[in-house]
Parts: C-alpha cells; sequence; structure tokens
C-alpha cells in the first residue's frame, strides 16, 4: 500500500511533470536548424561548424513561428541570400541580426510580411548593394549596415540620404567602393543625375457636399525619373486614378460624409527615395442621430447620445413637446468629439417624477436636420409604487422660450428652470386658491337660502316668530360654517 502511494501520489506528478519538461526541450531541440538554438520567442545560430547555408526555418512540429520576435546569426559564412519567402513565417519578428557573415543579396518582399521589425543588423557582411523598396514599408528604428563592400553607385544614395535625414551623433561610418576600388566615405559621395524625386498636387478647394465629386491633380518629376502612384488609406468613397509618366489624376465620385478628414497624398519614388504632397478632404453633410437611448443613473442621470454631422450642428432639447430650458439641472455636455462625430447626454440633477416625459432631441445645420424621441421615467408619483401618471401637471409643459443651443456651448444659463420643490409648492399654492374661492361661493350661496327662508318663516303661520327664530337660524348659520372651514382645514 506504501508503494502505491509512493508512486501514484505527489512524487509521480512531479515525476510525470519532468518528463513532459525533457520531451518539450528534446522536441524543441529536433525542430531547431544544426548550428542553432531555439526557444519560444528566440532563435540563436552562432555556431561556425558546421554551420547553416540558408536561413533558418523552424519545422512543423516545433515553436509557433508567430512567435519568435528575436533571430540572431553569427558567424555563417556559407549564408548568403534571404529569399522572398524564407522570413514570412515571423511575422512577430522585431529585432533581427546577421553579422559577420557571407550574406550578398536580399530580396525585394523578403520582410514584406514582417511589418513589426523595428532593429535590423547587417554588420559586416558581403552585401554591394541594397534597395530601398525592402525597407519602405517598415517603420524601423535602427539598421546598421557597417562593413559591408558597397559599389558606389545611385542604387544605394539613399542610405546617405536616410544617414544625414537621422543627424545623428553617432552616425554610422559608411564607405563604397569607386570604379578604381577606392573605399569613398558614403557622406563624401556624389552621382550625377542621382537625386530625390518631387511631387506636386493640385487640388481645388477640397470641402466638398456629400454625395458630390472631386478630380485631383498631380506631378512628378526628379532624375532618376521617379514612379508615381496615389496614397489614399481607406478611403470609403469610389475613386479611380489615371497615370501617365509624370502626371496623373485622382477622381472621387459620390463623396460619403465617413470621408471628411481623410488625408489624400500623391507620391512620387525612385532609387533615392520619395516624396508626397497631400491634401485633407472635408465633406459637409447634414447631421444625423445614430443613437439615443433611455437615461442612465450614474454620479447625475443621463439621457446618451451620438450626433454626426459637418459643420457641427446645434442641438435643440424638446420636453413633451415643449422647448426644454437648459441650467445648471438639466444640460446637454459633450463627452467625446470624433472629428464629425458627437457623443454627449443630455445631464439631469436629481429629477423627480415631475421629469418624466417625452424628450426630443433635434440637430440642425445648413444642410438639414434629423430628429429622434425616446420616453423617460426616473422616478413613481408620490404614492405610487411604481409607473408613470399620464395626467401631467400644466406647469411642466410651459414653453420655455429658449433659442437652439450649438454644440460649442450647450450650457444657457440665463433661464433656469426651476427645482421640483420649487414646482410643488406653486402647485399648492394654486390648490389653496381654488380651494378658497370654491368654499367662499358654497358659503355665500348657503347665505343667501338661509335669508330667504328666514323671510319666508316670518310669513308664515306654521313659521318661527321673533326672536327665537332668528336665533335658531343664527345658530345654524354659524354652524355650518365651522364644519366647512374644519373641512378645509
Amino acid at each position: 500500500m506504501s508503494s502505491w502511494i509512493r508512486w501514484h501520489g505527489p512524487a509521480m506528478a512531479r515525476l510525470w511533470g519532468f518528463c513532459w519538461l525533457v520531451v518539450g526541450f528534446w522536441r524543441a531541440a529536433v525542430a531547431c536548424p544544426t548550428s542553432c538554438k531555439c526557444s519560444a520567442s528566440r532563435i540563436w545560430c552562432s555556431d561556425p561548424s558546421p554551420g547553416i547555408v540558408a536561413f533558418p526555418r523552424l519545422e512543423p512540429n516545433s515553436v509557433d513561428p508567430e512567435n519568435i520576435t528575436e533571430i540572431f546569426i553569427a558567424n555563417q559564412k556559407r549564408l548568403e541570400i534571404i529569399n522572398e519567402d524564407d522570413v514570412e513565417a515571423y511575422v512577430g519578428l522585431r529585432n533581427l541580426t546577421i553579422v559577420d557573415s557571407g550574406l550578398k543579396f536580399v530580396a525585394h518582399k523578403a520582410f514584406l510580411k514582417n511589418s513589426n521589425l523595428q532593429h535590423i543588423n547587417f554588420t559586416r557582411n558581403k552585401l554591394t548593394s541594397l534597395s530601398r523598396k525592402h525597407f519602405r514599408h517598415l517603420d524601423l528604428s535602427e539598421l546598421i549596415l557597417v562593413g559591408n563592400p558597397f559599389t558606389c553607385s545611385c542604387d544605394i544614395m539613399w542610405i546617405k540620404t536616410l544617414q544625414e535625414a537621422k543627424s545623428s551623433p553617432d552616425t554610422q561610418d559608411l564607405y563604397c567602393l569607386n570604379e578604381s576600388s577606392k573605399n569613398i566615405p558614403l557622406a563624401n559621395l556624389q552621382i550625377p543625375n542621382c537625386g530625390l524625386p518631387s511631387a506636386n498636387l493640385a487640388a481645388p478647394n477640397l470641402t466638398v457636399e456629400e454625395g458630390k465629386s472631386i478630380t485631383l491633380s498631380c506631378s512628378v518629376a526628379g532624375d532618376p525619373v521617379p514612379n508615381m502612384y496615389w496614397d489614399v488609406g481607406n478611403l470609403v468613397s469610389k475613386h479611380m486614378n489615371e497615370t501617365s509618366h509624370t502626371q496623373g489624376s485622382l477622381r472621387i465620385t459620390n463623396i460619403s460624409s465617413d470621408d471628411s478628414g481623410k488625408q489624400i497624398s500623391c507620391v512620387a519614388e525612385n532609387l533615392v527615395g520619395e516624396d508626397q504632397d497631400s491634401v485633407n478632404l472635408t465633406v459637409h453633410f447634414a447631421p444625423t442621430i445614430t443613437f439615443l437611448e433611455s437615461p442612465t443613473s450614474d454620479h447625475h442621470w443621463c439621457i446618451p447620445f451620438t450626433v454626426k454631422g459637418n459643420p457641427k450642428p446645434a442641438l435643440q432639447w424638446f420636453y413633451n413637446g415643449a422647448i426644454l430650458n437648459e441650467s445648471k439641472y438639466i444640460c446637454t455636455k459633450i463627452h467625446v468629439t470624433n472629428h464629425t462625430e458627437y457623443h454627449g447626454c443630455l445631464q439631469l440633477d436629481n429629477p423627480t417624477h415631475m421629469n418624466n416625459g417625452d424628450y426630443t432631441l433635434i440637430a440642425k445645420n445648413e444642410y438639414g436636420k434629423d430628429e429622434k424621441q425616446i420616453s423617460a421615467h426616473f422616478m413613481g408619483w408620490p404614492g405610487i409604487d411604481d409607473g408613470a401618471n399620464p395626467n401631467y401637471p400644466d406647469v411642466i409643459y410651459e414653453d420655455y422660450g429658449t433659442a437652439a443651443n450649438d454644440i460649442g456651448d450647450t450650457t444657457n444659463r440665463s433661464n433656469e428652470i426651476p427645482s421640483t420643490d420649487v414646482t410643488d409648492k406653486t402647485g399648492r399654492e394654486h390648490l389653496s386658491v381654488y380651494a378658497v374661492v370654491v368654499i367662499a361661493s358654497v358659503v355665500g350661496f348657503c347665505l343667501l337660502v338661509m335669508l330667504f327662508l328666514l323671510k319666508l318663516a316670518r310669513h308664515s303661520k306654521f313659521g318661527m316668530k321673533g326672536k327665537k327664530g332668528c336665533v335658531y337660524l343664527a345658530s345654524y348659520v354659524d354652524h355650518f360654517w365651522l364644519m366647512t372651514n374644519a373641512n378645509y382645514h
């Protein structure tokens, strides 16, 4: 029994864990190329014997190549080429180092799928030329090329331009070999007819109404003659371009409001580098209320909304069909502005049953307007557990006579809405006046009736005569008056 416990308890679990760990390392070692060491995020190839002749690739049953963030290769004299598909599996790669090796050629699209690359070090290899097309789509913070036997030509002038643009104190000491096999500092290299291109975008007023069309024209120049292309980003509107040598045009039709604020660029590119000229597109359109929901409670009650429009629309709230006057107790707040989209809420401070009702938002600019309505219920009426009372007092239908507020100035404190306590007090005063008038009328009518009966009794043989009858009627009137006052109070 003790033996069974020893081999089936915690000791056995630890043994199995150790075995799986050993198997994992063994599988990683088997999948890792010869002369390399591999981990979950790193490949290290520095053993010159036997060395590697191709860029290291992981076996299918090994670590996921997408998790590799660093590849370090050194002392690999037989590694000469990086092909287009050698690096594409390492999409998470950030650091690539190949030093003291025999690298001579890098394919143009070798790093096309490695958008996360930030550091490249090709120190002391056999590179004689290197195109900027390898790196133009990358946001590199470091590219080290020291110790390569570059040939002095226009193909490497982009490296000189890149060095000059950095203006860093730790500029690399780069050289190239001229036709006489003499080392020339790259900083002093002068190549005839080899310079940066230029782009000039001739654009009309790029403020356009939604649904309209517009045409942009661009011209490029440079030697070597540059290629020209349009960078429209994620433009939603339908567009098409025509390019002829150094001239080009871009036509955008049925322009969408979603494209307002987007940048359009004309790009000229040659061996040395690129230049671009850009414009921003502004689209004017009528407001749209894309979101309006029932009130939610946080620090304040809030009726949330989202409005789109350009120029920015003016906002106006209505309460049960009447203009809502904004004050410090109830006002419009814009929390987030995203170019032509506004996210905010109608904020209410401690609303009561008097604020229950229908709220309508109207957004308006010079191109049109939009409106939406929601019903809000903040609390039940006094004496009622829940549910809104449809019989709203006349006081809350009052037309406040307030002009529409623009989004940029949403709080108008000139005519504040009275608080709920003040409204309740006003209602009670009105009811008191009505009650007094009614009671006084009833009492007056009763007095007239009593006087009539008294006069009639004096002339009736069956009636009450003398002071005794008068006293009886007077007592009856006093009793009626006391009872009426008691009911009122």
